[in-house]
Protein backbone atom coordinates (compact mmCIF):
# COMPACT_ATOMS: atom_id res chain seq x y z
CA UNK A 1 0.00 0.00 0.00
CA UNK A 2 1.36 3.17 -1.08
CA UNK A 3 0.78 6.13 1.14
CA UNK A 4 -1.27 9.56 0.08
CA UNK A 5 0.30 12.80 -0.33
CA UNK A 6 -1.78 16.04 -0.56
CA UNK A 7 0.53 19.36 -0.69
CA UNK A 8 -0.79 22.97 -1.01
CA UNK A 9 1.45 25.13 -2.98
CA UNK A 10 0.38 28.38 -1.99
CA UNK A 11 2.84 29.69 -4.74
CA UNK A 12 3.33 33.49 -4.02
CA UNK A 13 0.65 34.08 -1.66
CA UNK A 14 0.03 35.36 2.01
CA UNK A 15 2.68 37.22 4.21
CA UNK A 16 4.51 35.81 6.88
CA UNK A 17 2.15 36.52 9.57
CA UNK A 18 -0.67 35.14 8.00
CA UNK A 19 1.09 32.09 6.90
CA UNK A 20 1.83 31.57 10.76
CA UNK A 21 -1.40 31.69 12.20
CA UNK A 22 -2.67 29.67 9.08
CA UNK A 23 -0.83 26.83 10.36
CA UNK A 24 -1.29 27.52 13.89
CA UNK A 25 -4.94 27.19 13.18
CA UNK A 26 -4.74 23.93 11.24
CA UNK A 27 -1.77 21.81 12.01
CA UNK A 28 -3.45 20.39 15.65
CA UNK A 29 -6.33 19.58 13.59
CA UNK A 30 -5.02 17.50 10.56
CA UNK A 31 -4.67 14.03 12.70
CA UNK A 32 -0.88 12.37 12.63
CA UNK A 33 -1.43 9.56 10.12
CA UNK A 34 1.23 6.88 9.20
CA UNK A 35 -0.94 6.80 5.48
CA UNK A 36 -1.28 10.21 4.92
CA UNK A 37 1.56 12.80 4.15
CA UNK A 38 -0.15 16.48 4.55
CA UNK A 39 1.94 19.64 3.55
CA UNK A 40 1.99 22.79 2.24
CA UNK A 41 4.78 24.53 0.11
CA UNK A 42 5.29 28.16 0.78
CA UNK A 43 7.51 30.92 0.30
CA UNK A 44 10.75 30.74 1.16
CA UNK A 45 10.62 33.54 3.48
CA UNK A 46 8.17 31.64 5.89
CA UNK A 47 9.50 28.38 6.02
CA UNK A 48 11.36 28.72 8.85
CA UNK A 49 8.77 29.94 11.41
CA UNK A 50 6.43 27.70 9.71
CA UNK A 51 8.60 24.31 10.54
CA UNK A 52 8.75 26.01 14.16
CA UNK A 53 4.96 25.77 14.24
CA UNK A 54 3.97 22.57 12.06
CA UNK A 55 3.46 19.77 14.16
CA UNK A 56 1.49 17.70 11.96
CA UNK A 57 2.15 19.34 8.68
CA UNK A 58 5.07 18.69 6.30
CA UNK A 59 6.29 21.97 5.45
CA UNK A 60 8.01 22.13 2.00
CA UNK A 61 10.01 25.19 -0.25
CA UNK A 62 8.86 25.71 -3.65
CA UNK A 63 12.14 25.14 -5.23
CA UNK A 64 15.69 25.09 -4.29
CA UNK A 65 18.81 25.82 -6.24
CA UNK A 66 21.51 22.92 -6.93
CA UNK A 67 24.93 24.57 -5.83
CA UNK A 68 25.62 24.49 -1.95
CA UNK A 69 26.44 27.95 -1.88
CA UNK A 70 27.90 30.64 -4.39
CA UNK A 71 27.75 33.63 -5.57
CA UNK A 72 24.13 32.85 -6.83
CA UNK A 73 22.20 35.97 -5.77
CA UNK A 74 18.53 35.35 -4.70
CA UNK A 75 18.67 31.72 -4.57
CA UNK A 76 17.88 29.42 -1.85
CA UNK A 77 20.62 26.34 -1.04
CA UNK A 78 19.35 22.99 -0.40
CA UNK A 79 22.18 23.31 3.58
CA UNK A 80 20.11 26.75 4.26
CA UNK A 81 16.55 24.55 3.43
CA UNK A 82 17.86 20.94 5.54
CA UNK A 83 19.13 23.82 8.62
CA UNK A 84 15.64 24.66 8.92
CA UNK A 85 14.04 21.15 8.73
CA UNK A 86 12.63 21.42 5.41
CA UNK A 87 12.38 17.57 3.84
CA UNK A 88 10.05 18.44 0.67
CA UNK A 89 10.91 20.60 -2.25
CA UNK A 90 8.54 21.15 -5.58
CA UNK A 91 10.66 21.17 -8.35
CA UNK A 92 10.34 21.86 -12.13
CA UNK A 93 6.45 23.40 -11.70
CA UNK A 94 5.00 24.59 -14.77
CA UNK A 95 5.40 28.69 -13.55
CA UNK A 96 9.23 27.64 -13.02
CA UNK A 97 9.62 26.30 -16.36
CA UNK A 98 7.54 28.77 -18.51
CA UNK A 99 8.04 32.18 -16.60
CA UNK A 100 11.32 31.87 -15.30
CA UNK A 101 13.16 29.79 -18.22
CA UNK A 102 14.10 26.69 -16.08
CA UNK A 103 15.41 23.95 -18.33
CA UNK A 104 14.90 20.06 -18.21
CA UNK A 105 18.79 20.19 -17.00
CA UNK A 106 18.78 22.44 -14.71
CA UNK A 107 15.71 20.60 -13.12
CA UNK A 108 17.44 17.58 -13.28
CA UNK A 109 20.60 19.20 -10.89
CA UNK A 110 18.74 20.13 -8.86
CA UNK A 111 16.47 16.45 -8.10
CA UNK A 112 20.08 15.16 -7.76
CA UNK A 113 21.21 17.69 -5.57
CA UNK A 114 17.99 17.41 -3.38
CA UNK A 115 18.57 13.14 -3.66
CA UNK A 116 22.08 13.25 -2.59
CA UNK A 117 21.20 15.54 0.67
CA UNK A 118 18.68 13.14 1.42
CA UNK A 119 15.68 15.35 0.50
CA UNK A 120 12.38 14.67 -1.29
CA UNK A 121 11.59 15.97 -4.53
CA UNK A 122 8.28 16.90 -5.53
CA UNK A 123 9.19 16.66 -9.33
CA UNK A 124 6.32 18.37 -11.52
CA UNK A 125 5.69 17.41 -15.09
CA UNK A 126 2.51 18.19 -17.52
CA UNK A 127 1.42 19.63 -20.56
CA UNK A 128 0.14 22.84 -22.49
CA UNK A 129 -3.43 23.04 -24.11
CA UNK A 130 -1.78 23.05 -27.41
CA UNK A 131 -0.15 19.49 -26.59
CA UNK A 132 -2.92 18.06 -24.98
CA UNK A 133 -5.27 18.95 -28.13
CA UNK A 134 -2.65 17.66 -29.92
CA UNK A 135 -2.71 14.13 -28.70
CA UNK A 136 0.87 14.03 -27.62
CA UNK A 137 0.17 14.40 -23.75
CA UNK A 138 2.55 11.31 -23.43
CA UNK A 139 5.27 12.03 -25.33
CA UNK A 140 6.01 15.34 -23.88
CA UNK A 141 5.45 13.83 -20.64
CA UNK A 142 7.95 10.99 -21.00
CA UNK A 143 10.41 13.39 -22.81
CA UNK A 144 10.42 15.69 -19.01
CA UNK A 145 10.54 12.50 -17.25
CA UNK A 146 13.93 10.92 -19.39
CA UNK A 147 15.47 14.73 -18.68
CA UNK A 148 14.57 15.66 -15.89
CA UNK A 149 15.04 11.67 -13.75
CA UNK A 150 18.84 11.19 -15.75
CA UNK A 151 21.01 9.79 -13.24
CA UNK A 152 18.69 8.94 -11.05
CA UNK A 153 19.19 5.94 -9.29
CA UNK A 154 16.42 2.71 -8.71
CA UNK A 155 16.91 3.31 -4.97
CA UNK A 156 16.65 6.88 -5.22
CA UNK A 157 13.47 6.89 -7.62
CA UNK A 158 11.19 5.40 -4.98
CA UNK A 159 12.34 8.61 -2.40
CA UNK A 160 11.26 11.19 -5.26
CA UNK A 161 7.37 12.31 -5.73
CA UNK A 162 6.11 12.94 -9.16
CA UNK A 163 3.24 15.81 -9.97
CA UNK A 164 1.36 15.24 -12.65
CA UNK A 165 0.22 18.84 -13.78
CA UNK A 166 -2.25 19.70 -17.04
CA UNK A 167 -0.72 23.02 -17.39
CA UNK A 168 -4.21 23.49 -19.23
CA UNK A 169 -6.01 22.92 -16.10
CA UNK A 170 -3.84 25.29 -13.49
CA UNK A 171 -5.98 27.61 -12.01
CA UNK A 172 -8.17 27.72 -14.42
CA UNK A 173 -11.45 26.24 -13.29
CA UNK A 174 -11.17 23.18 -16.02
CA UNK A 175 -10.22 19.81 -14.41
CA UNK A 176 -8.84 16.67 -16.32
CA UNK A 177 -11.42 14.17 -15.45
CA UNK A 178 -10.32 11.82 -12.81
CA UNK A 179 -10.19 9.13 -15.72
CA UNK A 180 -8.31 11.50 -17.99
CA UNK A 181 -5.65 12.09 -14.85
CA UNK A 182 -5.65 8.16 -14.02
CA UNK A 183 -4.95 7.27 -17.73
CA UNK A 184 -2.07 9.76 -17.99
CA UNK A 185 -0.71 8.94 -13.86
CA UNK A 186 -1.23 5.20 -15.06
CA UNK A 187 1.26 5.67 -18.48
CA UNK A 188 3.71 7.83 -16.18
CA UNK A 189 4.31 4.84 -14.11
CA UNK A 190 4.10 2.20 -16.92
CA UNK A 191 6.88 4.82 -18.20
CA UNK A 192 9.01 4.65 -14.80
CA UNK A 193 9.29 1.12 -14.76
CA UNK A 194 10.42 0.77 -18.07
CA UNK A 195 13.21 2.72 -17.06
CA UNK A 196 14.08 1.00 -13.51
CA UNK A 197 11.57 -2.30 -13.56
CA UNK A 198 8.10 -2.71 -11.43
CA UNK A 199 8.47 -2.85 -8.08
CA UNK A 200 10.10 0.42 -8.00
CA UNK A 201 7.64 1.85 -10.37
CA UNK A 202 4.86 0.28 -7.69
CA UNK A 203 6.76 2.33 -4.74
CA UNK A 204 6.28 6.11 -6.21
CA UNK A 205 3.98 8.11 -5.71
CA UNK A 206 2.31 9.73 -8.23
CA UNK A 207 0.41 13.20 -7.25
CA UNK A 208 -2.47 14.87 -9.92
CA UNK A 209 -2.41 18.68 -9.63
CA UNK A 210 -5.03 20.82 -11.87
CA UNK A 211 -8.05 22.44 -10.22
CA UNK A 212 -8.28 20.04 -7.11
CA UNK A 213 -10.72 21.13 -4.63
CA UNK A 214 -12.09 19.27 -1.72
CA UNK A 215 -15.43 18.46 -3.54
CA UNK A 216 -13.37 16.46 -6.23
CA UNK A 217 -10.40 15.43 -4.31
CA UNK A 218 -12.35 11.85 -3.29
CA UNK A 219 -12.48 11.01 -6.88
CA UNK A 220 -9.61 11.74 -7.92
CA UNK A 221 -7.88 9.60 -5.06
CA UNK A 222 -9.98 7.43 -5.72
CA UNK A 223 -8.30 6.71 -8.97
CA UNK A 224 -5.70 3.22 -8.97
CA UNK A 225 -2.40 5.37 -10.07
CA UNK A 226 -3.08 8.57 -8.44
CA UNK A 227 -1.65 8.75 -4.58
CA UNK A 228 -2.20 12.46 -3.99
CA UNK A 229 -2.96 15.93 -4.98
CA UNK A 230 -0.69 18.89 -5.29
CA UNK A 231 -3.41 22.00 -4.76
CA UNK A 232 -3.13 25.50 -5.72
CA UNK A 233 -5.96 27.88 -4.88
CA UNK A 234 -7.91 25.46 -2.51
CA UNK A 235 -4.62 24.99 -0.21
CA UNK A 236 -4.84 28.79 0.79
CA UNK A 237 -7.89 28.78 2.82
CA UNK A 238 -8.47 26.64 5.90
CA UNK A 239 -11.57 25.09 5.85
CA UNK A 240 -11.00 24.67 2.30
CA UNK A 241 -7.69 22.72 3.25
CA UNK A 242 -8.68 21.16 6.07
CA UNK A 243 -11.30 19.35 3.58
CA UNK A 244 -9.15 18.38 1.44
CA UNK A 245 -7.47 16.53 3.96
CA UNK A 246 -9.88 15.21 5.51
Amino acid sequence: MRKQIIVGNWKMFKTNSQAVEFVKNIDSQVESNSNLIAGIAAPAVMLSDLTKVAKNIKIAAQNCYFEAEGAYTGEISIPMLKDINVEYVVIGHSERRDIFGETDQMINSKVLALLNNQMTPILCCGESLEIYEAGTTMEHVKAQLNANLNGVSAQDMTKVVIAYEPIWAIGTGKVATPEIAQEVCKNIREHIASMYNQEVANEVLIQYGGSVKPENIKDILDQADIDGALVGGASLVEESYLGLIK
